[in-house]
């Protein structure tokens, strides 16, 4: 008969939330393990995606507590942000009421899924009593001088009178109205994470459990890099315009300056600019652009030159041309570049558009001499100066070095260190987000609440139209307060924090969600903190986990934490497809987790989910996986019955030795391929032993001690995989307490030896026969079998061996 999931997904989904069987408390009688995965956005109801990250997390989580660990397995919802606002607009409804419907409908689904969270730990960011705390941290970073206010570029919709973020411009218009979008300048308040940059970047050395990829685009991301600011003067003026490069052997090769439209010059020199309004409608069509459109490779390289003002190169005092182009960011180094099309691809492309000169500074080794008239592509590889004065004739690398030097030594550059990161804006002229804890006094100039004034809350049911600026702005009895310092009349700050503040903290919050007189119990982020396991996709491998890093960091200096570091461990997921494609609702291609769970059981889902694809890769959604998992369990779930109840008879191990050595075998493959991460070839071994037991059980009728052992032993493996179904068999199985908190089996070496091995012979490297010898065969006999094998002996012929290369109880290679 068939396993009823409903019914069993049911009934121990009342248990474990009836008796608490994940609620977690710090004690020292047992080791603690901190599982946590990235806390959803509550966006209505869970898909896929989702239920992949959280099904990972799970496994985790349950395998740690059978092994004796102290699990701390917390859940949340990331609550505050634009799309709740939007929602709200779309449907005529209050943010915050759409925000906890939403949450209501995701909790319910984890539940169904058999998630072990300690729900008591439950934390929604948009509640005033937690983004209270985000507002302390914020105005313990205003006392450092930490955080503070500068004007800053915003995407700007005039028609909705308010700010954009990147992702609501679409072809440079805007999302809602489609207005075309302009930049605009506004107050904003910054957080100085430069302050931070050599700890982010020195400490990522700690990150050993991290994925290599993650560190790199952490590195990336901070950007440090050592090179030259080269001074090239203004020829009309004696200006000076700073450009920085880390490719200062190219510099004999520069043919004309770049500068971001946003750049200064154009506004100091606008006397002497000849094609001023040509200029200035360049800057205004750029500014329109986002950033993305800017720096986008496949754009034409769009530009304009200002005429009436030329550069002097300073290494060979030859006048090139200046040109404003938009693909030159006033973020990145000084907002001015120096073009070598010959070896700079973008340089490149925008000289061939413009029809600019090229000259060639290094040319290959051990090549044809390149041509600048024959170039297709900037050659950017390493070669011997040229056509560089001084240091013709020099290999490049010794060449930056000579330059540099020579440079600083004549004035004419400065060696620098420069970084890509750059301080974090967090103004957001939106409503659902937490108030900037900031009055602006006439008398006393900008003051910051406070704390015993905190939290500042969100007016609530206010109008929300998404027009005519931040809705805050219009609400009176929100805007106008008093000042702290003097008591005259005084206005607050309207803006909101950008949501990654929420998330920058919220795994110290878990620790201890209830406390009410700072963020957290230092006591208790003693205990738990840092995370050992943190699981969430590879989208956010460089904002959210760098801003987590910086507050950590941040509140080390404040003395509440003793660590760095937030996150032990990393894995980064891969997204879930239909048909090749990433499952999206526009593509209507959103399989409903629930339509699955319905049907097959959650434990189905979750398995399908683990066995399908290693967790690192993309995971291509199949209805007949579901299938087979589904009927898998059912194998399970018949072989236990049939076990169950029955009179176990001793064992003769003479005869039965075969089962058990595949018992311990299993449990040293699985313990080992959970701890990797490895679900699938985990739940693959579970497949093998059933089978084994299967075979066992039909052709030698066997329900002695050892099978027995192997069906629980598949019980207690399978438990972190498929909940629900193991806790009924345990108790199937004579369990008196939850298999969730069962101890996990352990394995004997000695039993898991065999006494022979299938050793590969290999020819030149590749395969040609198989021969079975006793395990720890000496070298001398391994290849006497090796070389009388009858397979090996027709292909070695009277051929001339060179080598014999044995690789002990695996592979013999024999070089001919």
């Amino acid at each position: 008969m068939a396993c009823d999931f409903k019914t069993i997904d049911e009934k121990w989904q009342k248990f474990w939330q009836e008796n608490n069987t994940f609620r977690s408390l710090p004690s020292s009688a047992h080791p603690k393990f901190y599982c946590l995965e990235m806390f959803p956005y509550p966006s209505g109801k869970l898909h896929m995606g989702h239920v992949r990250n959280y099904t990972i997390a799970d496994v985790v989580a349950r395998f740690k507590w059978m092994q004796g660990l102290n699990v701390i397995h917390p859940i949340g919802f990331d609550a505050f942000g634009q799309p709740a606002e939007n929602a709200a607009i779309k449907n005529k409804t209050d943010p915050a009421a759409w925000t906890y419907k939403c949450i209501d409908w995701m909790r319910q689904e984890m539940r169904r899924l058999g998630f072990s969270y300690d729900w008591q730990r439950e934390i929604v960011t948009c509640d005033a009593n937690y983004y209270k705390w985000n507002q302390w941290i914020f105005l313990k970073m205003f006392e450092r001088g930490l955080a503070y206010r500068k004007p800053a570029t915003v995407n700007w919709c005039p028609s909705c009178a308010t700010t954009l973020a990147n992702e609501e411009v679409v072809s440079g218009g805007c999302w809602r109205c489609k207005a075309q979008v302009e930049q605009k300048e506004l107050e904003q308040w910054f957080l100085k994470i430069t302050d931070y940059k050599e700890a982010l970047l020195d400490d990522l050395k700690l990150l050993n459990n991290w994925p290599a990829r993650v560190i790199s685009m952490q590195e990336n991301w901070i950007g440090k890099s050592q090179g030259v600011e080269i001074y090239f003067k203004i020829k009309e003026t004696g200006e000076t315009i700073n450009v920085f490069t880390t490719r200062v052997d190219t510099i004999f090769g520069a043919t004309y300056i770049v500068l971001a439209p946003e750049h200064s010059i154009t506004v100091k020199l606008k006397d002497k600019i000849s094609n001023l309004k040509e200029v200035e409608l360049y800057i205004k069509k750029a500014k329109q652009k986002s950033r993305t459109e800017r720096v986008d490779a496949a754009q034409t390289k769009s530009g304009v030159q200002i005429k009436g003002i030329t550069a002097i190169n300073p290494v060979n005092n030859e006048q090139i041309t200046i040109w404003i182009a938009d693909y030159c960011l006033m973020e990145y180094g000084t907002g001015a570049i120096m073009a070598v099309p010959t070896h700079d691809q973008r340089d490149f492309l925008f000289a061939k558009e413009h029809n600019l000169p090229l000259r060639i500074v290094i040319q290959p080794q051990n090549q044809e001499p390149l041509s600048e008239h024959q170039l297709s592509e900037a050659y950017e590889g390493d070669g011997i100066q040229v056509n560089s004065g001084q240091f013709d004739g020099l290999d490049n690398n010794q060449a930056k070095v000579r330059i540099a030097d020579w440079m600083q030594s004549t004035g004419i550059g400065k060696i620098q260190t420069h970084w890509r990161l750059r301080d974090w804006l967090i103004s957001r002229q939106r409503y659902w987000g937490t108030p900037i804890p900031i009055i602006y006094c006439d008398r006393c100039g900008v003051v910051p609440v406070p704390d015993d004034d905190l939290p500042v809350k969100l007016p609530e049911k206010i109008k929300i139209s998404g027009e005519q600026g931040s809705p805050l702005t219009k609400v009176k009895e929100f805007v106008n307060t008093k000042c702290p310092k003097c008591n005259a009349k005084a206005l607050r700050d309207t803006d909101t924090m950008a949501t990654f503040i929420d998330s920058s903290w919220y795994f110290l919050r878990f620790c201890s969600p209830d406390f009410d007189s700072a963020p957290f119990k230092k006591e208790d982020a003693k205990y738990w903190m840092p995370v050992d396991q943190y699981i969430g996709g590879i989208e956010h491998a460089i904002l959210h986990l760098l801003y987590a890093r910086f507050f950590t960091k941040f509140l080390k200096d404040l003395k509440l934490v003793d660590f760095s570091e937030p996150f032990n461990r990393l894995l980064t997921q891969g997204m879930v497809l239909k048909d090749g494609i990433v499952m999206s609702k526009s593509k209507g291609n959103v399989i409903d987790p629930d339509s699955v769970i319905n049907e097959y059981g959650a434990d189905t889902l979750r398995t399908f989910i683990l066995f399908a694809a290693p967790p690192e890769v993309e995971l291509e959604y199949s209805q007949r996986a579901i299938e087979g998992s589904w009927k898998f369990l059912n194998r399970v779930w018949t072989l236990v019955s049939q076990i169950s109840g029955t009179v176990v008879e001793k064992s003769e191990k003479d005869k039965i030795s075969a089962l058990l050595r595949k018992t311990h075998q299993t449990i040293k493959k699985v313990t080992s391929d959970l701890e990797n991460f490895k679900f699938n070839t985990a739940i693959s071994s579970l497949m093998e032993l059933v089978n084994a037991i299967y075979q066992e059980v039909a052709d030698n009728k066997r329900k002695d001690a050892e099978v027995f052992l192997a069906v629980k032993t598949v019980v207690l493996l399978l438990a972190p995989i498929a909940p629900h179904i193991c806790e009924e068999m345990w108790q199937m199985l004579g369990g008196k307490s939850p298999v969730s908190k069962a101890i996990w089996p352990t394995f004997d070496e000695n039993l898991i030896r065999t006494e022979t091995v299938a050793i590969i012979i290999q020819i030149n490297g590749k395969l040609r026969s198989k021969i079975d010898i006793e395990v720890d065969s000496p070298e001398e006999r391994v290849r006497e079998l090796a070389l009388n094998d009858e397979k090996i002996k027709n292909w070695l012929g009277a051929k001339q061996i060179k080598n014999i290369i044995v690789v002990k109880d695996k592979l013999v290679n024999i070089v001919i």
